[in-house]
């Protein structure tokens, strides 16, 4: 992790694999995904070329809410973000802000990072 505390993990898949993966990932841990923007479609779509570019917004009314309530500011971060690209070399990585950056920049209640804390697990479950 570096000082903006994002992460970084190595997918096997391809973008849309990876997406799909944590789609499932979501749906099936009861989790909510609030959007899915297509960077790249939407570059397309204005006659841009741009690698394979992905990004989820997810989580939990029922875990997001009281961490917002403890730590206002958090609501900028949250609902949880991951993105999923492809990198100049056909490499996909998926990125995400670690829940101890979230903590340390918002304040959060130590007894609440446990509602922020599933992001890495869901991340890993989908790379494999």
């Amino acid at each position: 992790m570096e000082g903006n505390g994002l992460m970084q993990v190595a997918s096997r898949h391809t973008v849309d694999e990876t997406v799909q993966r944590l789609e499932s990932i979501l749906a099936e841990r009861g989790l909510k995904l609030f959007a899915l923007i297509d960077h790249s479609g939407e570059a397309a779509k204005v006659g841009m070329k741009m690698r394979p570019t992905k990004v989820l917004i997810f989580g939990s009314p029922k875990g997001g809410t009281p961490v917002m309530l403890a730590a206002p500011a958090a609501a900028i971060d949250l609902p949880l973000k991951a993105l999923v690209s492809e990198d100049e070399k056909g490499k996909v990585w998926v990125y995400y802000t670690s829940p101890e950056y979230l903590q340390q920049r918002h304040g959060v209640p130590e007894e609440l990072v446990k509602n922020i804390a599933g992001v890495g697990a869901l991340v890993a479950k989908a790379v494999e």
